[in-house]
C-alpha cells in the first residue's frame, strides 16, 4: 500500500522509476534478482544503459516461485511487521533511545553510535555503523536465540 509500483509510468507518474529486488524481502540476496517498473520509453533507456544482466536458470526458477508465493508473501509481511514492532519496543525499552526505520531494520540515531557498534561487535552481533550523522542500523534477529542474544547484549549495555 505504500509503493508507487501501481502507478509507475502512467500519466500520473510517467517519469516515476520503481526499482525492486528480490534480496532481503525473500531473502535472496544471492540470486541478484531485481526489476525496473516505469514507462516503457524509460525502460528501453535503461536497458541500453545498463545492458543485458544475466539471470541464471535456477534463480529464474526461484524467483518466479517467490513472486507467485502469495500466501507466504502475506504471512512474511505480517511476521516482518511483527518482529519490527518487537526490534523497536526492545530498543526503547533498554533506553538506547527511539528508533525510526522499517520492518526489516530498526536505524538509530545516537551519539555513541561507534561505541555502540564496536561493544556489540565484539560480542558477535554486527551492526551497520553511520558518522554523520551518528547512528546504527539494527536488523532484525532470526531466530529465537538470537532475539535472547540481542536483549541480553542490550540489557549489558543498558548496565554498563
Amino acid at each position: 500500500e505504500t509503493s508507487l509500483a501501481d502507478v509507475a509510468g502512467t500519466d500520473v507518474a510517467r517519469n516515476v522509476i520503481v526499482l525492486r529486488s528480490l534480496g532481503k524481502f525473500f531473502g535472496l540476496a544471492g540470486a541478484r534478482v531485481g526489476f525496473a517498473i516505469a514507462a516503457v520509453p524509460i525502460l528501453d533507456s535503461l536497458a541500453e544503459v545498463v545492458g543485458p544482466w544475466a539471470l541464471s536458470n535456477p534463480a529464474r526458477l526461484v524467483a518466479r516461485t517467490a513472486l507467485a508465493d502469495t500466501a507466504w508473501q502475506i504471512a512474511q509481511r505480517e511476521r516482518l511487521n511483527r518482529d519490527g514492532e518487537r526490534l523497536h519496543a526492545l530498543l526503547a525499552s533498554c533506553g538506547v533511545g527511539q528508533s525510526t526505520g522499517t520492518a526489516l531494520f530498526r536505524y538509530l540515531r545516537c551519539e555513541s553510535a561507534h561505541e555502540l557498534q564496536d561493544f556489540f561487535a565484539r560480542r558477535g552481533i554486527l551492526l551497520r555503523h553511520f558518522t554523520n550523522p551518528a547512528a546504527v542500523r539494527i536488523g532484525l534477529p532470526a531466530t529465537p536465540l538470537q532475539w535472547q542474544r540481542l536483549t541480553a547484549t542490550l540489557n549489558e549495555w543498558k548496565n554498563r
